[in-house]
C-alpha cells in the first residue's frame, strides 16, 4: 500500500474547505458474516474503533446519522436503524438520509481503517466539479466501492423512491421530483448497493488506501501492522490519544518533538516529557489554538537552548586565560 494521510483535526463544521456543505451517513448494522458474526464496527485498530475511526475522517459534517444500534461513540452523531434491521444496504441509506437535510451527503461504511479527512475532502470536490450524481473511490484492482463516496442527495432520494415503488432507480418519476417520502419501504428490503448506484451518474477517484476495508481476520491483521509502521505510528499514536481525551486541537507535532529533543540533550532525558507536557498545559490556561502551543514550545526551546549554553563553573569564559594580577609573586 502507499502512504496515506493520518486522521486530523476537523475544520469547520459541514465545510470541507471549498463551500460544500455537507452531511455524513455510516451505515454500521451489516452482520459481519466473514468475521463470524463479530461486532466489526467495535473492532479496535490502533486502539480505536472501526467506527471511531471513520466518524474522525467526517468529523466537519453538518450532521452525522450513523445508521446502527446506538452505542458509545467518541464524537456526537444521530442514530437511525433501516426497518427491519438487517434488511440491507439499501435500506439502511434510506433509513440515514430520512435525517440529513444538506444538498451533499458522503455515504461511508464503518470498517475502513485508513479512511481520512482529506479523502472525503477530495471526493466532494471531486462531486461539486464533475457536476455528475456522486463520487467513489476504485480500489487496487479498480472495483468501485459506493461505501466510500460522496452523493447529490436529490440523486439518491430519486432512485430510492423509484426503487421503492418497484422501479429501476434510472426510470423517471411520473408523480414526484425524487423528494417525496415514501412510506413503503418493502421495496428496499434485501437489495444490493447496485441496484441503486446503476442509475446514477458517476465519477471516480482512485484511491487503493482509503478504500481498503476490513471484511475479514486477515484484514483486521494487515491493518494494525500498517498503522504500526515507522511511518505511520506517531501520526496514528497522537490521533488516538486526541480522540481518547476529546482533543480536537491540531498542532504542529514537528515543532514538539523537537523541544523534546532540546530538553533532553539539553538538560536531563526526564525533562523531554515533563516539558513538553507543561507547554501543553501553559497553552491551555491561556485558552489558545495551535498558535499558543507554538509560542510555548518557542519560550521552552530558547530556554533549553540557554541552559545547555550555560558554563557550569560560572560566567567565567572556559577558555580565559589566568588574570596576571591574580597570580601569586614568583619572587
Amino acid at each position: 500500500m502507499t502512504d496515506y494521510e493520518p486522521l486530523g483535526a476537523p475544520g469547520d463544521p459541514g465545510d470541507p474547505g471549498d463551500g460544500t456543505a455537507y452531511d455524513a451517513v455510516v451505515l454500521a448494522g451489516g452482520g459481519a458474516r466473514r468475521l463470524g458474526g463479530a461486532d466489526k464496527p467495535g473492532v479496535r485498530v490502533g486502539g480505536r474503533t472501526l467506527l471511531d475511526r471513520v466518524l474522525g475522517a467526517c468529523a466537519d459534517a453538518r450532521t452525522t446519522v450513523v445508521v446502527a444500534d446506538p452505542r458509545s461513540t467518541v464524537r456526537p452523531v444521530r442514530w437511525a436503524r433501516e426497518d427491519p434491521p438487517g434488511a440491507g444496504p439499501v435500506a439502511a441509506l434510506d433509513a440515514g438520509l430520512r435525517h440529513t437535510t444538506a444538498e451533499h451527503v458522503v455515504v461511508l461504511s464503518a470498517d475502513l481503517p485508513f479512511l481520512a479527512p482529506g479523502t472525503v475532502r477530495r471526493l466532494l470536490r471531486a462531486l461539486r466539479s464533475s457536476g455528475a450524481d456522486g463520487a467513489l473511490l476504485t480500489d487496487a484492482d479498480g472495483r468501485e466501492q459506493p461505501l466510500v463516496a460522496a452523493y447529490r442527495v436529490r440523486a439518491l432520494r430519486h432512485g430510492l423512491c423509484a426503487l421503492a415503488d418497484g422501479r429501476d432507480s434510472h426510470d423517471s418519476p411520473d408523480d414526484h421530483d425524487g423528494r417525496r417520502d415514501h412510506d413503503g419501504r418493502g421495496g428496499l428490503v434485501g437489495l444490493p448497493l447496485r441496484r441503486l448506484t446503476a442509475g446514477l451518474d458517476l465519477t471516480r477517484v482512485p484511491d487503493p488506501v482509503a478504500s481498503f476495508d476490513c471484511d475479514t481476520w486477515d484484514d483486521i491483521a494487515t491493518a494494525r501492522s500498517r498503522i504500526r509502521e515507522h511511518g505511520h505510528v506517531l501520526d496514528e499514536w497522537i490521533s488516538a490519544v486526541k480522540d481518547e481525551l476529546g482533543i480536537e486541537l491540531d498542532v504542529d507535532t514537528g515543532v514538539l518533538l523537537d523541544l523534546a529533543r532540546d530538553a533532553a540533550h539539553g538538560v536531563a532525558r526526564p525533562a523531554a516529557p515533563l516539558t513538553t507536557f507543561l507547554v501543553g498545559y501553559a497553552a491551555a490556561r491561556a485558552e489558545g489554538g495551535p498558535e499558543a502551543v507554538a509560542e510555548a514550545a518557542r519560550k521552552a526551546a530558547a530556554l533549553a537552548l540557554r541552559w545547555a549554553q550555560e558554563d557550569p563553573a560560572g560566567d567565567k569564559p572556559v577558555d580565559s586565560a589566568p588574570d596576571p594580577a591574580a597570580a601569586p609573586d614568583a619572587g
